[in-house]
């Protein structure tokens, strides 16, 4: 891992679950003059998905030059009709490592997990929420809880940057039609638009143009450990607090190692993870560290609310990072992920709030003795076992095969149905809207125990 490329004089915006962030994204390509560029794991057919298409389609109308990647695992399946509004108006939808057709479901590994915007070279957005109605708060008790940064200044020349790396292997896709068919797919360096002035009004961002800050990403040449790497730096050099908010949580030995020897030090270290998990493995798999931690002195907080999705952690009152990496084998070691790293008090301050708001009224503290007292023998045994397994994991799947994973034009993928295919598409994406919003459930504040 390189030094890291600190840039000085940017303004940050915490945005809060697609409540926030959705608008503000919209907003911001709308007033796009030159270029939007988008990376996402999942886009879905649903009524974000929809409102994402329409402002696409308006701003390459307007000549706007428009190019949007997604997974083709997190996104297995679009309807023509989508995908042909967006790419005859002159939008080039590219889709990173399709599956094959028959196997678009068993190939969960290497994926592009990334979640970032560029509009003009002026304004990012990255963190952890994907184009779906599954992160707004009326989609119900699945809702996701997550987090996400707008940034303006010159950082956001680190964001181009790392979705131009992307796009620079995708193969060219030439639109049928619209406005911008004769128009360079990418521009070159002369044309990148001007980065902004970090002295304007920043509205409500929460660093004032004052923050330093570093986009740092992982993936399977040059970077593959630089995430875990910031934040093994950031335990070894805390004071006082450490909050790491994650969704999958399952890292390797040597950060596991980290929080501990925090923890032993007197720095006050608390996890908030799912204790409404939307994939039943993951809490199962976080619960196989539960004991180690907390004897070490690890606060573990389960947020019960709904299930929480975010990526986010903070330490002492200057450090902190907001991204697309979790903490399990699949971001640390195969998934191409990015992460915005802050030293700034202001933003600092405006995450820890959020975060102690969660572990106040929405998360219940586990405590060990409660923990130990559901845990039959086996599970004591598998802990174990466990715990010696992540020593050699990031290893072992490092050596998983590293083939070329194209970047396709998305009429040349199998993501692409007929509208008759839709509705299992949709199936697949979790449950409908109308039947979770009514579904009564149960949630693990009001039980007396930890499962």
């Amino acid at each position: 891992m390189k030094r890291p490329d600190w840039s000085a004089g940017n303004r940050l915006e915490l945005l809060e679950n697609g409540e926030e962030f959705f608008p503000a994204v919209f907003a911001a390509i709308e007033g796009a003059k030159h270029e939007v560029i988008i990376e996402t794991f999942i886009l879905f057919e649903d009524k974000v998905g929809l409102a994402l298409r329409e402002v696409l389609i308006a701003a390459a109308k307007r000549g706007v030059r428009v190019d949007m990647t997604v997974d083709g695992f997190g996104s297995p399946e679009l309807s023509m009709n989508f995908v042909d509004g967006l790419t005859e108006a002159g939008v080039r939808l590219h889709v990173f490592d399709p599956p094959p057709k028959l196997s678009r479901r068993l190939k969960p590994f290497r994926r592009l997990h990334r979640k970032i915007v560029v509009v003009d070279g002026e304004t990012g957005f990255i963190g952890g929420i994907n184009y779906s109605a599954d992160h707004l708060i009326d989609f119900g008790p699945e809702a996701k809880q997550d987090y996400a940064v707008r940034v303006e200044g010159p950082v956001v020349a680190q964001l181009r940057r790392v979705t131009g790396e992307i796009l620079a292997t995708a193969t060219t896709q030439t639109p049928s039609a619209g406005p911008t068919a004769q128009r360079r797919w990418w521009p070159s360096r002369a044309q990148e638009p001007r980065r902004s002035d970090p002295s304007a009004d920043g509205g409500r961002a929460s660093s004032r143009g004052q923050a330093k800050a570093v986009v740092v990403t992982r993936d399977n040449h040059r970077h593959r450990d630089d995430i875990e790497r910031m934040y093994r730096m950031a335990l070894h050099a805390a004071r006082h607090e450490v909050i790491i908010a994650n969704a999958y949580f399952f890292p390797g030995f040597l950060l596991l190692r980290s929080m501990q020897r925090a923890a032993r030090r007197g720095v006050k270290v608390h996890l908030i993870l799912q204790g409404q998990p939307d994939i039943a493995w993951a809490r199962w798999a976080a619960q196989m560290v539960y004991d180690r931690l907390m004897r070490a002195g690890v606060h573990i907080h389960e947020y019960c609310e709904r299930p929480i999705h975010a990526k986010v952690a903070l330490v002492d009152d200057h450090w902190s990072t907001v991204g697309s990496s979790n903490l399990d084998p699949l971001s640390l070691s195969l998934n191409l992920e990015a992460n915005l790293i802050v030293e700034d008090r202001a933003f600092n301050r405006v995450l820890r709030d959020k975060l102690l708001a969660l572990m106040k009224h929405q998360c219940k503290l586990q405590k060990i003795e409660e923990t130990n007292a559901h845990r039959w023998w086996w599970r004591l045994g598998m802990g174990a076992f466990v715990f010696h397994v992540m020593r050699h994991f990031p290893r072992w799947l490092a050596r998983l095969p590293r083939q070329a994973q194209p970047v396709m034009p998305v009429a040349q993928t199998p993501v692409v149905v007929s509208a008759s295919q839709l509705p299992a598409a949709e199936a697949w994406q979790w449950q409908s809207v109308s039947a979770l919003s009514g579904a009564p459930r149960e949630t693990c504040l009001s039980k007396e125990t930890a499962e």
